[in-house]
């Protein structure tokens, strides 16, 4: 049974799990499940996707109850009004405080001209664990609080890949060797992404929401472990 954060006749946030496809596509193959049949049958009636989260993504994701409210959210993240805060684990320490990385990038099918793209991030806490890989003793990770401004494909994925400090579990777009890393010495087989927290107008009564998903218990073990702890709102 999927988690819901928020439910009202117009709008469900669901805490997406990782490895879960949101709905059939090319891009995804074979799975077991779509979260949209499972929620479908979890609350009765028909359900609209009100925007995407990668498969390997976890978090916040906005489910619609009628085509006109999924159209209406996603006028705001067209409009860019949509707040929207990600937490990640990524290889290497980024520079102290805050950054921005200004790069465009191509759409989903990889072809076509690059579109602007943005994403603004923090780095919240680091660690340097005594693991050889290579040609260093020291393997350093850092957790990162990432806000993208807009929404292109894998936009932080790539992002983050591009500054040479890539999502750790990121099979696409990442280091497979600290991948592998992440599993055996920390018993994390998931990609370290989540959806922590969406702030946007109530697409019916205009209330303001932000909507905040807990972390799963694999991502949460990980913090534990370094003595990270999820950043406040603000």
């Amino acid at each position: 049974m999927l988690s819901l954060l928020y439910q009202d006749d117009f709008i469900i946030a669901v805490n997406k799990p990782a490895g879960m496809a949101v709905h059939r596509s090319k891009m995804v193959g074979n799975a077991d499940e779509f979260l949209v049949d499972v929620l479908r049958e979890q609350v009765g009636g028909t359900v609209y996707l009100a925007h995407r989260l990668d498969r390997a993504t976890s978090g916040v994701l906005l489910i619609a109850r009628s085509s006109e409210v999924a159209a209406a959210i996603g006028e705001q993240f067209m409009g860019r009004d949509v707040h929207k805060q990600y937490l990640t684990v990524v290889r290497g320490w980024p520079e102290p405080g805050e950054g921005l990385i200004d790069y465009p990038l191509p759409g989903s099918r990889q072809t076509g001209p690059r579109r602007d793209a943005r994403t603004s991030y923090r780095r919240l806490d680091t660690t340097e664990q005594p693991i050889a890989l290579g040609r260093y003793e020291q393997q350093r990770y850092a957790l990162v609080l990432a806000e993208p401004e807009t929404g292109r494909f894998r936009q932080i994925r790539k992002h983050l890949a591009h500054i040479h400090h890539p999502v750790i579990g990121d099979c696409q777009h990442g280091r497979s060797d600290h991948n592998r890393l992440y599993k055996q010495y920390f018993h994390c087989h998931r990609m370290l992404l989540h959806a922590l927290r969406l702030q946007l107008r109530h697409p019916v009564s205009d209330e303001p929401l932000c909507i905040e998903a807990p972390l799963d218990p694999a991502f949460a073990s990980v913090l534990e472990r370094f003595g990270w702890s999820v950043p406040q709102l603000g």
